[in-house]
């Protein structure tokens, strides 16, 4: 995205505001996002979201991934104008701020470190709570960012690029561990074999969209699947190898330009039922009914329309952010601290980054 800011009008945007409002607003709070490579902040004012801003980091397609260098140094050039403008977007002057709440992990050393560091500094120049905020915790969060937030106790399916878990909900803020991936997270094995078959980065959506026109049933990749909640997606990318290595350089072409959508959708198909198994067999055993799916992948249309189907069949619900909020943002980030804020909760100054923070 591209920022431009008339530093010349600032002084008339604030008297504007000061103007137009004969009350401030009671509880405000600025999320900032910088775990991977999006820059993100968002303003939530007595807890509804007021403004949204991401800056997405474009150069690393040409690497297949993040480069987490590139990463760092980018959050360091846009994190200023992408702040300013979520404050701008939402009509709030700095001095309305009640406390800043920012991503301290898990994610990426370098990328953390530009969001905390900036947020500490600011939360200590106005004078305002410091709250830091676990990235998964934020992918949780996301589900109240609408007027129909799920009930306590739920489940919450997290499933994204470098996290898949299962989480038992039993209130805002508190969650337990139910299951997780063994090795490869479920996004990241839709990246993976997405340059196994020579699509671009990030693969998931591309595979999503290809496999809407593909047979499910065209190849019958293994499903992977473990005891209690848990999962293994490492397997079902060897497969994908070893099915298109097993054909000669002139087969494997062919096949892969006549039947790429098929070999996505079956692939697809692998992986969300995969995902759906555990999810199911913890709506049975705990008796809990309600069921949110957070992360990137909760984006794929496939995974939605079985888990939809799943809930339907227990007389249950289904829960699913909007489409902007799947991906990494910070309104998530800004719905979590303010739900920490009001309850009092703050964070002290010697916190710092965590690249494999946990989800306590």
């Amino acid at each position: 995205m591209a920022l431009v800011f008339f530093r010349g009008a600032e002084k008339e945007r604030l008297n504007a505001i000061n103007q137009s409002r004969s009350v401030p607003p009671k509880q405000v709070i600025l999320g900032i996002e910088s775990s991977c490579d999006d820059t993100a902040a968002a303003v939530i004012v007595d807890g509804m979201l007021k403004s949204s801003v991401v800056s997405s980091q474009l150069e690393h397609v040409a690497y297949g991934g993040v480069v987490p260098e590139l990463a760092s140094r980018a959050h360091e050039r846009v994190i200023v104008p992408v702040v300013e403008e979520a404050l701008r977007q939402a009509q709030i002057l700095k001095s309305d701020l009640s406390g800043i709440a920012v991503t301290s992990g898990p994610g990426l050393i370098g990328s953390l470190l530009v969001g905390v560091s900036f947020t500490k500094a600011m939360a200590v120049g106005l004078g305002v709570p410091f709250i830091g905020i676990n990235h998964l915790e934020g992918h949780l969060s996301s589900l109240y960012l609408g007027p129909n937030g799920p009930p306590s106790p739920h489940l919450s399916l997290i499933v994204s690029g470098g996290h898949t878990q299962l989480m038992k909900v039993t209130s805002p803020g508190t969650a337990e561990l139910m299951g997780r991936t063994r090795d490869d997270a479920a996004g990241e094995a839709f990246d993976k074999v997405g340059k196994i078959l020579g699509l671009d980065y990030p693969a998931g959506p591309v595979i999503d969209e290809r496999a809407k026109k593909g047979d499910p049933t065209f190849h019958a990749f293994p499903r992977t699947r473990l005891q209690g909640y848990d999962w293994s997606f490492s397997g079902i990318k060897t497969s994908v190898l070893y099915f298109l290595n097993a054909l000669s350089e002139k087969e494997r072409e062919s096949l892969l330009e006549q039947s790429l959508n098929d070999i996505a959708a079956s692939f697809q198909e692998a992986v969300v039922d995969m995902l759906v198994a555990p999810v199911k067999k913890a709506m049975k055993e705990t008796g809990i009914r309600h069921l949110g799916i957070v992360g990137g992948v909760s984006a794929n249309t496939r995974l939605r329309t079985k888990l939809n189907d799943l809930v339907n069949s227990m007389d249950g619900h289904l829960y699913v952010p909007n489409l902007e909020y799947c991906m990494d943002n910070a309104a998530m980030i800004a719905m979590a601290g303010y739900q920490r804020m009001i309850q009092g909760e703050s964070s002290p100054l010697t916190l710092t980054a965590d690249p494999s923070l946990k989800l306590s």
